[in-house]
């Protein structure tokens, strides 16, 4: 199934709408959206074998910051695919792009941003994306001006 306003995004994810995960207000509660934000977001890491780096060289992701904005109100029964594609590169990190699409809608439920800081967890300090996973990235995108290439 291919869906238009998701097509450049390289990580997408199919995820069915929990009961649980409504609230008193009848639909799902807003942090659920984080979340589903999330598993499309460790799911571009583990394709880039950030997890593996992290774990043989202590050099990983954090999460700086997110925002979202919720587009429509979601409940059970229900499907979403949750996308992300990385939109921006730095030397030491990278701005993700999220897009929730409602099967059942046929449209945009909620979209945000994630900014990813890559850090050395051994030293407690920020360092330089892995080169493995700045090839990744670039491999993954489309040639956008605001990804900055590697220093050369």
């Amino acid at each position: 199934m291919s869906i238009e306003v998701l097509q450049d995004f390289p990580v997408q994810l199919e995820i069915p709408i929990a009961w649980g995960e409504m609230d008193a207000f009848a639909h799902v509660n807003n942090l659920v959206y984080l979340r589903w934000f999330e598993s499309a977001r460790m799911a571009y890491m583990e394709r880039c074998q950030a997890l593996k780096l992290m774990e043989r060289d202590g050099l990983g992701p954090i999460l700086r910051d997110s925002s979202i904005r919720y587009r429509i109100p979601l409940t059970w029964p229900g499907n979403v695919i949750s996308a992300t594609r990385v939109t921006h590169m730095e030397e030491d990190r990278f701005t993700m792009q999220h897009k929730l699409y409602s099967l059942d809608h046929g449209a945009v439920a909620a979209e945000g941003e994630a900014v990813i800081v890559y850090v050395d967890y051994n030293q407690n300090c920020k360092t330089a994306i892995p080169a493995v996973i700045r090839d990744f990235i670039l491999s993954q995108e489309p040639q956008t001006p605001d990804i900055i290439q590697r220093p050369g």
